[in-house]
C-alpha cells in the first residue's frame, strides 16, 4: 500500500473507532455517524482522504462526531474523546492533500487590513456565527477551523440534512414504535427519503410536508431547527439563510460574508479539485448562481451585499488561519465575552 494511502487508512480506523466511542459514551438514539461495517466505513473514509474533491464530506463527518462528543456528560471521557479528535484533525491536516491545505491568501493584499466590530450580545445569549461565502473562497474551511478554535459545534448543509433526517425518523418511530433488532430506531427512508413512489407515497409526502413542496418544507423545518439550536448552544453555521432566519426571529447572531477575487478563487478551485481552468470557471459560476438564487428566493435579501452582514472580508487578503484570527478578535470586542477562551 502506498505510504500516503497507508496513513489515510490508519487515520480512517481512528475516526471509525472514535465514532464508536462517542456513540457508546452518549448513548444517543440518533445513531452513529458511520452505520456500515467497520471495513466498509474505513475504506470509504480512506477514499475521502485520498480524493481532495471530497474533502468537504470528510470535514462534515468529523464535525458530526465532534458535535455529538461535546454532549458527553462524563467530563473525563469527554476530555479523552476530544483529545483524540484534535489528534485526528492534526493528522488529517498533515496529509499532503488535507482539507484546508490549499490556502486562499493573497500576500500583497494581506498587509492592508484591520478589523473592528460593534456587535453586542446580552448576557446569556448563545454565540451563533452565520457564514455566507462565494464558492472557492475557503469559507467552509474558515468556518470549520473557527468552530474548532472556539470549541463549538459546526453545521453545514450535509450535517443539517442529516440532523433533520434523524429527527424525522426518530419522531416517526416514536409514533409507529418500530425498532430494529438492536433496539435502535430504524431509518425507513435512507437514500429514498422524501422521494415520491406512487400515489400512496405522494399522499404520504403531502401530509408529511403539510401540502408544501419538499424543498420548501425542508427549508421551514431547517429554520425551526436553527432557531431552536440558537437558544440552546453556541455554533457556526454555513449558509442556509441562517442569518436572515435568526434576524427575523430576533435571535442574536453574527453574520459574516466571505469572498475573494474571482481569479483567486478559480486558482484555488483548480488546485483543490484537480480541474482545468475551463471546468473551474464553469463550476464556480454555477455554484455562485445556485447560492444566490437559494438565498434571495428564501430571504428576499440580496446575497453578498455588504450592508446585509456584520462583516464582509476578502479571504485572499488574510488566508484561512488569519481569517479565523480576525473573527476571534471581533468576538473579543463584545463586552464581557471571551468565547475563544472556552475549554474543549
Amino acid at each position: 500500500m502506498e505510504e500516503n494511502q497507508k496513513k489515510c487508512y490508519e487515520i480512517a480506523e481512528r475516526i471509525y473507532d472514535l465514532d464508536v466511542k462517542v456513540y457508546e459514551s452518549v448513548g444517543s438514539a440518533l445513531g452513529r455517524t458511520f452505520t456500515d461495517d467497520r471495513q466498509t466505513c474505513v475504506e470509504n473514509l480512506t477514499r475521502l482522504m485520498t480524493l481532495r474533491p471530497q474533502g468537504h464530506l470528510l470535514r462534515s463527518e468529523l464535525a458530526l462526531i465532534s458535535n455529538m462528543a461535546r454532549t458527553i456528560k462524563d467530563e473525563e471521557v469527554k476530555a479523552e474523546v476530544m483529545t483524540e479528535y484534535d489528534a485526528i484533525l492534526k493528522a488529517v491536516a498533515e496529509l499532503p492533500d488535507g482539507f484546508g491545505k490549499v490556502d486562499i491568501l493573497n500576500k500583497k493584499r494581506a498587509k492592508l487590513n484591520t478589523a473592528r466590530t460593534k456587535k453586542k450580545f446580552k448576557k446569556g445569549d448563545h454565540l451563533v456565527i452565520c457564514i455566507g461565502r462565494t464558492q472557492g473562497s475557503a469559507g467552509n474551511d474558515i468556518g470549520f477551523a473557527l468552530a474548532d478554535a472556539l470549541h463549538i459545534n459546526y453545521y453545514d448543509v450535509e450535517i443539517l440534512q442529516e440532523v433533520l433526517k434523524r429527527l424525522d425518523v426518530t419522531n416517526d418511530a416514536k409514533v409507529s414504535g418500530d425498532k430494529d433488532q438492536d433496539g435502535l430506531i430504524e431509518d425507513k427512508y435512507q437514500k429514498n427519503f422524501g422521494e415520491a413512489k406512487g400515489l400512496k407515497q405522494k399522499l404520504h409526502d403531502f401530509n408529511r410536508y403539510h401540502g408544501l413542496n419538499k424543498d420548501d418544507a425542508i427549508f421551514f423545518n431547517q429554520s425551526d431547527l436553527l432557531c431552536k439550536m440558537a437558544k440552546e448552544e453556541d455554533f457556526v453555521v454555513m449558509g442556509r439563510c441562517a442569518d436572515v432566519i435568526l434576524a427575523n426571529n430576533h435571535i442574536p447572531h453574527i453574520s459574516i460574508f466571505i469572498t475573494a477575487p474571482f481569479e483567486q478563487r478559480v486558482k484555488r478551485y483548480m488546485e483543490v479539485n484537480n480541474l482545468s481552468l475551463k471546468q473551474a470557471v464553469h463550476e464556480l459560476k454555477k455554484m455562485d448562481k445556485k447560492h444566490r438564487k437559494y438565498f434571495q428566493f428564501y430571504s428576499g435579501v440580496k446575497w453578498g451585499d455588504a450592508e446585509n452582514y456584520d462583516i464582509c472580508f476578502n479571504s485572499a487578503s488574510y488566508g484561512i488561519e488569519d481569517s479565523v484570527e480576525i473573527i476571534e478578535r471581533m468576538l473579543n470586542k463584545i463586552p464581557g465575552v471571551s468565547w475563544n477562551k472556552k475549554e474543549a
